[in-house]
C-alpha cells in the first residue's frame, strides 16, 4: 500500500501543476465518394484543481497508515 500511495501523492501533484491536455480529432464533415472533407478540432480534457489535491491527500493517508503496521 505504501507504493501505491506514493504513486497517488505523484499523481495527484501532477494534477495540480497541470491542469489538463489537448487532444486533436479529426470528424468527417462531407463524403461525396471519392471527395472527403474532413474538419480537425482540439478538444480540451481538464480536471479542477482540487481533485489532484483529494488525490495527493489520499495517497498521504495511505502512506501515514502503512507506518503504524
Amino acid at each position: 500500500m505504501k507504493t501505491f500511495g506514493l504513486i497517488l501523492i505523484v499523481a495527484g501533484i501532477a494534477m495540480i501543476v497541470v491542469r489538463g491536455f489537448s487532444v486533436k480529432t479529426q470528424k468527417k464533415v462531407v463524403d461525396l465518394g471519392p471527395v472527403e472533407v474532413n474538419k480537425t478540432e482540439n478538444r480540451w480534457i481538464g480536471w479542477p484543481t482540487y481533485a489532484g489535491g483529494i488525490i495527493a491527500a489520499v495517497g498521504l493517508v495511505l502512506v501515514l497508515s502503512d507506518r503504524k503496521k
